[in-house]
């Protein structure tokens, strides 16, 4: 059974960092596609950053660039999202999200949201002005 688990959300004032990190189990993380993902309250569930472990390109949302960096431990099993220069505009609910080739292609770049496998249960992030 396959547990995605986050850790590492909270409260903190704009300008601000966290990390959030992605525990996973029951799956090895580096076979496909890895992500984060953010819902906010009344919005879409959007793409943050996600990682095609295929070719190891790496893809950001336009608003994370430069202040977001999304990596992998793969010895830990673990996924990581560095959070510089937060804006309250960044507070959500952020997601991981393992997308696993055994289950439909995967191309040059990850594909949306709705075509992952695996979610784990969320992080609150809140970003005060």
């Amino acid at each position: 059974q396959v547990h995605l688990v986050e850790s590492g959300g909270g409260s903190v004032q704009a300008g601000g960092s966290l990390r959030l990190s992605c525990a996973a189990s029951g799956y090895t993380i580096r076979r496909g596609c890895m992500g984060w993902f953010r819902q906010a309250p009344g919005k879409e569930r959007e793409a943050v950053a996600t990682i095609n472990n295929l070719n190891s390109n790496t893809n950001y949302a336009d608003s994370v660039k430069g202040r977001f960096t999304a990596s992998q431990d793969n010895a830990e099993n673990t996924l990581y999202l560095q959070m510089n220069g937060l804006k309250p505009e960044d507070t959500a609910v952020y997601y991981c999200a393992a997308k696993d080739p055994q289950f439909g292609y995967i191309g040059r770049w990850c594909p949306a949201a709705a075509e992952y496998n695996y979610w784990g249960q969320g992080t609150q992030v809140t970003v005060s002005s």
